[in-house]
């Protein structure tokens, strides 16, 4: 196996992990939440790795720019679509995350495609964005109690800089337009 291959490999059993995760939430024995959330956590840590190591080697490719966020935004809906079933969470909130990142992989889609252009890698703000999310279902999961106005208040903190990261996203999209555009 080349090196290079690495972060891509990560980034796939991170996906793999999606179901397992899902599995193990729901399943019955009193103990099992405590499995969920070290699955989920193991994701965490994976898209950590996958991106230290492409960066670190220079392993950037643009299957790991499309894998690394898919991994990220499965979970991360896996983990919001299951603590809203148990309660924790409204489903207004699930529904915004799934329309947000459905718009966003339907624009990069779409500025790939007319601009000709290599897939943007993330920026401060998506990743940033990730890292908060992770840390509120994390919470949301280890902490069942904590009442739902405090849990709807985290995931509005983690809403307000997704569309902080949104508006980057457009930003970034609409010079890459205007500068093809302009050529």
């Amino acid at each position: 196996m080349k090196l290079k291959n690495v972060p891509n490999i990560i980034s796939a059993f991170r996906i793999l992990l999606v179901p397992v995760f899902i599995f193990v939430y729901f399943a019955d024995a009193h103990y099992v939440k405590g499995f969920a959330i070290g699955v989920y956590a193991l994701a965490a840590i994976t898209d950590f790795l996958d991106g230290a190591i492409a960066r670190r080697y220079n392993l950037i490719s643009n299957l790991g720019k499309v894998l690394d966020p898919l991994g990220d935004k499965m979970m991360m809906v896996a983990a919001m679509i299951c603590i809203t079933i148990d309660g924790f969470l409204p489903v207004w909130a699930v529904s915004v995350v799934v329309i947000k990142e459905l718009l966003m992989g339907i624009g990069g889609f779409v500025i790939h495609r007319r601009v000709k252009a290599e897939i943007p890698p993330s920026n401060i703000f998506g990743k940033t964005t990730t890292v908060v999310f992770i840390v509120v279902c994390l919470t949301l999961m280890a902490f069942p109690d904590i009442p739902p106005t405090y849990a709807t208040a985290m995931v509005g903190v983690a809403l307000g800089l997704m569309f902080a990261a949104l508006l980057s996203y457009i930003l970034m999209f609409s010079a890459m337009m205007k500068k093809k555009n302009n050529s």
